[in-house]
């Protein structure tokens, strides 16, 4: 599987080393406005091959040639945050640099899966596919799976038990929109409050866990200046579920047109993740209050989308 990542910064890199580290990945292809600093990563890169015993890919630096016939394409690129600002107020900086950008995809790689992970992610997906003659399927915005990862370890970490046997999703938006079902989330099997019942562990502030899982991004970038770590992973765990045709259920931002009564819009939902990409949008019934922060949820993509000029 070839799979080219635009952008090389902090997330970019990041999910170079987690590709080099595993199977899923035949020839990885790094592309950085600056060429120089993407040279330097792949030959660092390189240069540790001779002690990872996992695949051994071609690294390649390059530009948009190098990048053809790619099976994935992951893009990072774009404007960041700085210290003080919010995702949203890259909208539209953002907008135009992902319209250049799926416009290279396209002509370059036309049969990818397209992950976007530059912010604000789900209108950013939006825009790629607004843009671009590829199907909604193949545009998969990485959408609240990190909010998700992070849930699951809050939650963990309170039970004391592996995040592994948590299950439960951040759905919405990445944004501070984005709420916790907490009707379908479970620890190992049982209902969180049920667990922590029967378990002598305290019950769960709900509010509490779910204004920590939308604060901690902030708290990282304030205290390092990027969130690399988490959202590498996150991008990671997608692109193995391509690989592998796991038909996995992951909360991604995927192009609804119908489902949960929205009508064109990317918004992150439980989805099948299969070498297709996208191969079913999940069906959940939320209880009356979650409906309502779905709607909130929505009515913010809305706002998003119309500063995208979409």
């Amino acid at each position: 599987m070839k799979i080219s990542v635009i952008g090389m910064g902090a997330v970019g890199t990041e999910v170079v080393g987690h590709l080099l580290a595993s199977t899923a990945a035949s020839e990885i292809v790094a592309v950085d406005r600056n060429a120089e600093k993407a040279q330097a990563e792949i030959w660092d890169f390189a240069h540790t091959t001779s002690f990872i015993y996992a695949k051994n890919p071609r690294l390649i630096a390059g530009g948009w040639p190098e990048t053809v016939n790619s099976d994935i394409v992951v893009i990072t690129a774009g404007a960041q945050l700085k210290q003080g600002e919010s995702r949203d107020t890259l909208v539209e900086v953002n907008a135009g640099v992902i319209r250049e950008l799926i416009a290279r995809v396209e002509a370059t790689s036309p049969g990818a899966i397209v992950l976007m992970v530059t912010n604000p992610v789900d209108v950013m997906a939006q825009v790629a596919v607004a843009h671009s003659s590829f199907p909604k399927e193949r545009v998969i915005s990485l959408g609240t799976i990190v909010d998700t990862a992070r849930f699951m370890r809050i939650v963990s970490d309170h039970v004391g038990i592996d995040p592994k046997n948590i299950f439960g999703y951040v759905l919405g938006d990445h944004s501070h929109t984005g709420f916790i079902p907490w009707s379908l989330c479970n620890v190992c099997g049982i209902d969180v409050e049920a667990y922590c019942a029967l378990n002598g562990v305290a019950p769960i502030d709900r509010a509490a866990v779910r204004a920590r899982v939308l604060q901690i991004g902030l708290d990282i970038f304030a205290g390092k200046g990027n969130t690399n770590h988490g959202i590498a992973a996150s991008v990671f765990r997608i692109v193995r579920a391509i690989a592998g045709n796991e038909r996995s259920v992951l909360p991604v931002g995927t192009l609804l047109e119908g489902e949960y009564g929205v009508d064109g819009a990317v918004m992150s939902v439980p989805c099948v993740i299969g070498r297709r990409g996208v191969q079913k949008i999940i069906a959940c019934r939320f209880d009356a209050d979650e409906q309502a922060a779905f709607e909130t949820s929505h009515a913010h993509v809305r706002e998003l989308m119309t500063l995208a000029g979409l």
